[in-house]
């Protein structure tokens, strides 16, 4: 199983981005999927994460507004769209992937089986 990001990068602040993450060996759609990000000296926290049974949609505080996941069904790849983004949205990002697991426990305090290999994204001031 790999997934595999990119799309990241440095963006002035205000700009937006938009990440992709290409999985193998797994069918997305039947996986809760989720984004995460790790500033440096903090914890990896989970942003937004997807229930593949029902939908249901966890956001982080930090990007309600601003930060929207979605899912290419046919590419087997998801997506993480970074609108007017901060310079505190300066980290490194991961997706993830679990067959079990719902949102709210994913981006909480439950890691996926599966991670990508993160992308830096740099907000410039």
């Amino acid at each position: 199983v790999q997934l595999v990001e990119s799309g990241g990068g440095l963006v002035q602040a205000g700009g937006s981005l938009r990440l992709s993450c290409a999985a193998s060996g797994i069918t997305l759609e039947d996986y809760t999927i989720g984004w995460f990000r790790q500033a440096p000296g903090k914890e990896r926290e989970g942003i937004l994460c997807i229930t593949s049974s029902d939908g249901s949609t966890y956001y982080a505080d930090s990007v309600k507004g601003r930060f929207t996941i979605s899912r290419d069904n046919a590419k087997n790849t998801m997506y993480l769209q970074m609108n007017s983004l901060k310079p505190e949205d300066t980290a490194v990002y991961y997706c993830g992937a679990d067959p079990g697991l719902i949102a709210q426990h994913m981006c909480g305090h439950l890691p996926p089986d599966y991670w990508g290999q993160g992308t830096q994204v740099t907000v410039s001031s």
